[in-house]
């Protein structure tokens, strides 16, 4: 058969004489969800080395939203802030790594060159490296909750069905959750043990005064970061604290009614019942 036939059954059949590779990311999870990888880790070094989020956004090739969501998702599951810095709009403002956050970085570093090793010593040996490839790159579950926040459970009070759970998630604050007293067991929830809440954006109720009344358990007071306006949805950005935001996105005739804007002092609220929560096993 000619060459070039045989290269086109080849092709046809799906054939490929060349070596399968082995191929893996390396994440740092934080109870079974993805923290810190190579793309996250490539936007702290940039962070580092030139003092802005924006101009590091754009050396990683990052939108400007894309890489605050990144820095703040960081923050919020670290057990220290990573940034520092304030949002400087278009033109960036003056931001840095702390020393966590490079320790952090240099952690990440090291185990990837082990991680580099293991890899290679895989793809020599490994009889079936394309299915290993597989399961490597399944590393995490992910989830479509925007705002995810890591702490401790304080307490547990039971009721007849349900039952309040109260995480303690640094900064000074406290999120309550309304879960089943099946729930409670199957997740091992007791006081002391780590867990994450998970509130959907979509869950979160703002408003302007800090005393309003309101039967919702949480009421979570910042400032307004940052603002991503549309012509249904709107997206707000709270700063919590130094380390800690929350999203939520409202009616943009919301937005427009509550005359919120950047540096705007605002409330979260959110129903117990809409929050959920997730432990490592």
């Amino acid at each position: 058969m000619p060459a070039r036939k045989r290269t086109a059954k080849r092709v046809a059949t799906g054939r490929d004489d060349a070596p399968l590779g082995v191929r893996g990311g390396l994440w740092l999870e934080r109870r079974r969800r993805q923290f810190l990888g190579e793309k996250r880790i490539a936007l702290l070094e940039a962070i580092d080395r030139l003092g802005s989020i924006t101009r590091a956004a754009k050396a990683v090739g990052l939108s400007y939203k894309g890489a605050w969501d990144a820095v703040d998702a960081v923050n919020n599951l670290a057990e220290a802030p990573v940034v520092h810095g304030a949002a400087g709009g278009k033109g960036g403002g003056g931001s840095a790594l702390t020393d966590y956050g490079r320790g952090l970085v240099k952690l990440y570093r090291q185990l990837e060159s082990g991680h580099r090793r293991v890899l290679t010593r895989l793809e020599a040996d490994h009889p079936n490296p394309e299915r290993l490839s597989e399961l490597l790159n399944a590393i995490t579950l992910k989830t479509s909750a925007r705002n995810q926040f890591r702490g401790r459970v304080k307490a547990v009070r039971r009721g007849v069905v349900n039952a309040d759970v109260v995480l303690d998630v640094g900064s000074g604050l406290e999120i309550a959750a309304n879960i089943t007293n099946d729930a409670v067991a199957d997740l091992g929830l007791k006081r002391g043990r780590e867990a994450i809440a998970l509130i959907k954006a979509s869950f979160v109720i703002l408003a302007t005064d800090p005393d309003v009344r309101t039967s919702a358990r949480n009421k979570l007071c910042g400032t307004v970061k940052a603002i991503v306006p549309g012509p249904v949805n709107s997206e707000v950005k709270i700063q919590l604290s130094d380390a800690r935001t929350l999203i939520a996105v409202i009616t943009s005739e919301g937005l427009k009614s509550l005359g919120l804007r950047e540096g705007s002092a605002c409330c979260a609220l959110i129903k117990a019942s809409h929050v959920l929560v997730a432990v490592n096993d």
